[in-house]
């Protein structure tokens, strides 16, 4: 089927819903405060109630895949369940499952996360570049030609993230992969900036944006990475529970001027669904964050 691109989608529905993106999170102290087992049939009851009560006006839904993988097979059927019935709602799904490997392994996760036909398939897939950015191509490739969208982790902020993802490397060091030109006076950059500049290949030309995004955490306190041409959709996980603010977005991603790149996508998980089980808390919740979000990045 030919799909409209990730990027595009996303663009329009944040524009129609606002810039949010909600986690899926059932951590097992949310079951117990819903009042509800934790069992496969009540982690059903928690994530299918987010679905009916955020699912009409969020725009992107982003389930954490460790919580639903913890209950075995039972917990994939409810994950397959969410990721059906999200997008019935008009709601994009970005699947947190942070996969990375490399050849035939990333292939098969490509296949199951990426392709038309799998019942795992999201609108995109959180992915990790770890293993060189070149190993990300099945999943570029699967991604591009099925109008999906990747979250490549770039700058993330748990707080041992910088010993990686700030280390020096001469750039263009891989296998150049993802169309990413080596340096040639071998000037020495971040791994973090050079994920990045592979968002900026791959996204080159878009328009309204790219759907090859990446992952920079909220609560980051110094980014040390240019993210000004990415032209593809930033997610910013972080906000409410983990101390990141809407407010807070611009001094995280603003450049020495105030400007913002496009794209930024908050994301918050844990402050709103703590105000469930109720479908009015829950609606309300995730209300007040669109409206602190949109003041922020206004």
């Amino acid at each position: 089927m030919t799909r409209e691109p990730f990027g595009a989608r996303l663009a329009r529905s944040v524009v129609e819903r606002g810039p949010l993106c909600v986690g899926i999170d059932p951590h097992p102290a949310l079951l117990d405060a819903w009042g509800l087992d934790r069992t496969p049939a009540g982690l059903e009851r928690f994530a299918l109630t987010v679905v009916e009560a955020l699912g009409s006006t969020v725009a992107v839904f982003k389930p954490q895949s460790a919580f639903f993988e913890a209950f075995g097979s039972a917990g994939i059927a409810v994950l397959e369940r969410v990721l059906a019935e999200a997008p019935a709602a008009g709601a994009l799904t970005l699947l947190d499952a942070k996969r990375g490997d490399i050849g035939s392994t990333m292939a098969a996760y490509a296949a199951a996360y990426l392709s038309d036909g799998s019942p795992l398939a999201a609108d995109a897939l959180t992915v990790s570049p770890f293993l060189g950015v070149g190993s990300l191509r099945p999943a570029v490739d699967a991604a591009l030609g099925s109008g999906r969208g990747l979250f490549v982790l770039c700058r993330t902020s748990n707080p041992d993230s910088g010993a990686v993802q700030l280390a020096t490397t001469s750039a263009g060091s891989g296998d150049g992969a993802t169309g990413v030109a080596p340096d040639a006076d071998g000037v020495p950059m971040s791994v973090a900036q050079q994920i990045a500049d592979a968002a900026v290949e791959l996204n080159a030309g878009a328009a309204p944006l790219g759907s090859i995004g990446l992952v920079v955490g909220a609560t980051v306190t110094d980014i040390g990475v240019d993210l000004s041409r990415v032209n593809g959709p930033l997610l910013a996980p972080g906000i409410g529970a983990q101390g990141g603010t809407a407010a807070a977005l611009r001094r995280v991603f603003g450049d020495p001027d105030g400007r913002l790149p496009p794209g930024i996508l908050p994301s918050a998980s844990r402050s709103i669904l703590a105000a469930g089980p109720s479908l009015a808390g829950l609606r309300d919740a995730a209300a007040q964050t669109v409206d602190e979000v949109r003041a922020a990045l206004r």
